[in-house]
């Protein structure tokens, strides 16, 4: 039978839903008040009469009289009584507000270190009001280690101008950060070498020649962009001799990119290349929506669609554009964000496309280099309710801790994300609405994020870069805006989300229209912090300074040897005490982003972890016991181990 109570408008209320602060203080009122009964009942039934008490007694209470009054009163049992309920009236209230104010601040803590972190990049999207139809799609970043220090450099994508904007001074470029350690970044961009003039939307870094160094690849509207690492501290341009500038049956000048992944599509030890595309654009064939007088963006429907682009890597430093032959190039879509993932575990890392405004993709991998598109067999190519989203960002993760890997989809204003639960029978069921994490972002277009323990509990929570693409929104909807805040939703472990944004100090204070996100633990203090890039403004730099008293934590980078040099695509499970987590290597994620190469695990109170199972890409399984919290694991594929000095 459901415990509850009335609320003042007369509806029944289940009493878990008031807050833990009040039911903690309401328990122990309870225990006060049946203490005092116990009490009523136990002790003798007697009243202090004033005669009995001595003349000139009353000690602290004065004279005869008036003990025999107030003090009369006290020194009966019911005076006892009344006494004790107060005192234990008020440890209620006291312990009640003391876990109402813990509540308040929230189980996860922001701090924005932007203005303190060196970094001034300005985001651009090439925009003169001229509404050209690809300009609110710009840009995703990547946090990965590029010289090979152990700490992790960010590299930010820009626009470009467009025609019609007016370049003053320095035109925009991509730019590239060195984590100086003490949250301070240097721009490295022209050392380095990697400043595109292109007009960048989506990026992956992988080792692609298995050198040691992680590469970048580009995704812009018109040529690709592949930077070759060159171990030193700068970067090579190579995507001409490489052959990845664009597919075969895709001309460069129209090709609007997207989101783009590494993968090993037949474990070969070779990292290919995934390529999303959004549509075929020319300047001559924009539209321009009035509404109510009221100029707005185009949508992708108003414009041709575009197939992807898989290039198979040869080994040699060359790859080949494998797009017919592999199945995925006859399908055209409005591709955005992408992630890889092997989402069945049959060893092969299979690809999911976000689609705008259309269904989403599920490329599976039936092995020998050829895909089958199985999206609306699986249950994600559309919603719950058989509609197609606004589709922009998704992340692969185990969100309930069953072993198998889910997504999460973020969409448009006026529509929920989505939250796709493996079941583990080759189906995904969309338990967005029963665990509650979409109805918050619900007023807002919903773009760049990430599965990530933020609190070290051991359950994934759900970070959302917010931001609406009409930049005049405000004129014809009161209920959002262009620039709004982000959001992070808490994963409470009993298979909710809770939006706990508000409490989390002022990391996410800023308003801005976010479009990409990176996840990724920029000071190695084993809290996962947030990199956003905000278009046509500055990034916001969110430090995690998450309470993790008595909660642990292990981050591993996985060294591949016969496998790709970054074990991407490998799955790794981790057991400790009761905690069974799993977790993949991937290469392009989010919104058109990068992030976590170096895998974070949260591991709530265990001291120890039990076991560390790698399965790699190609076959081979490494099992490692008995590995310490609290640390930076290198695993080099055949089992060898050691940690990264604090």
């Amino acid at each position: 039978m459901a415990m509850g109570f009335f609320n003042w408008q007369g509806r029944f209320c289940d009493w878990s839903s008031l807050p833990h602060g009040i039911r903690k203080g309401a328990r122990l009122l309870k225990q006060g008040i049946q203490f005092s009964l116990w009490l009523s009942i136990s002790l003798p039934k007697m009243d202090v009469e004033c005669s009995r008490v001595p003349e000139g007694a009353g000690g602290m209470w004065g004279s005869r009289e008036a003990f025999g009054g107030f003090g009369g009163w006290l020194a009966s049992w019911r005076g006892v009584l009344a006494v004790i309920t107060l005192v234990l009236l008020s440890m209620s209230v006291g312990v009640g507000f003391q876990a109402w104010a813990e509540e308040r601040a929230g189980p996860i803590r922001f701090r924005d270190m932007t203005a303190t972190s060196g970094i001034n990049f300005v985001h651009t999207d090439g925009s003169s009001g001229k509404y050209w139809v690809i300009e609110p799609m710009t840009a995703g970043l990547a946090t990965f280690d590029y010289d090979g220090d152990g700490v992790i450099d960010i590299y930010f994508l820009n626009g470009a101008p467009l025609p019609g904007y007016e370049v003053r001074g320095e035109p925009p470029r991509n730019a590239l950060y060195r984590n100086l350690g003490n949250w301070f970044f240097e721009d490295v961009t022209f050392h380095a070498g990697v400043g595109d003039l292109g007009y960048g939307l989506g990026v992956a870094v992988g080792d692609y020649n298995n050198d040691g160094f992680q590469d970048i690849y580009i995704s812009n509207f018109g040529p690709n962009i592949l930077y070759r690492n060159n171990g030193d501290g700068t970067f090579t341009e190579a995507s001409k001799e490489t052959g990845v500038a664009t597919g075969n049956e895709i001309p460069a000048e129209t090709k609007v990119g997207a989101g783009v992944c590494f993968l090993d599509i037949e474990g070969d030890g070779d990292l290919d290349i995934y390529c999303s595309n959004y549509m075929r654009f020319r300047f001559e064939d924009n539209v321009v929506p009035v509404v109510d007088g009221i100029r707005r963006y185009a949508g992708p429907k108003d414009f041709d669609p575009e197939a992807d682009m898989l290039f198979e890597n040869a080994g040699d430093g060359t790859f080949r554009d494998i797009s017919q032959e592999s199945g995925i190039g006859q399908y055209k879509g409005t591709g955005m964000g992408i992630v890889a993932c092997d989402f069945d575990q049959d060893g092969d890392t299979d690809v999911v496309v976000m689609n705008d405004v259309r269904g989403n993709f599920t490329f599976r991998n039936e092995g020998g280099g050829q895909f089958k598109e199985v999206g609306l067999d699986l249950g994600v190519a559309y919603n719950a309710d058989g509609m197609e989203l606004a589709s922009m960002g998704v992340d692969a993760g185990d969100y309930d801790n069953d072993g198998w890997i889910d997504l999460f989809q973020t969409s448009y204003a006026s529509e929920l994300p989505a939250l796709y639960r493996n079941t583990g029978l080759e189906f995904f069921e969309d338990v967005t609405r029963s665990t509650g994490v979409g109805v918050s972002t619900y007023p807002h277009v919903t773009w760049g994020t990430g599965f990530a323990d933020f609190d070290n509990d051991g359950f994934r929570d759900i970070f959302i870069g917010c931001g609406h693409l009409q930049d005049n929104v405000e004129l014809y909807d009161d209920s959002t805006a262009f620039r709004v805040r982000n959001v992070v939703m808490w994963n409470t472990g009993r298979g909710k989300f809770v939006d706990v944004s508000a409490h989390c100090g002022n990391g996410l204070e800023p308003k801005e229209s976010t479009r990409g996100v990176a996840i990724d633990d920029l000071d190695g203090d084993g809290r996962l912090d947030v990199v956003a890039l905000n278009t046509r403004s500055i990034p916001t730099i969110i430090r995690n300074e998450s309470p993790v008293d008595g909660r642990h934590w292990l981050s591993v980078r996985l060294m591949g040897t016969g496998s790709n040099r970054d074990g991407v695509g490998a799955l790794m499970t981790v057991e400790a005490g009761s905690l069974k987590l799993v977790a993949e290597v991937h290469a392009g994620r989010g919104y058109q982003s990068h992030f976590g190469t170096e895998v974070h695990f949260g591991l709530g109170p265990n001291k120890r972890v039990d076991r560390l199972t790698v399965r790699w890409i190609g076959g081979g399984v490494d099992v490692l016991h008995d590995l310490p919290v609290d640390s930076r694991l290198i695993v080099i594929e055949g089992g060898t181990w050691f940690t990264v000095p604090k």
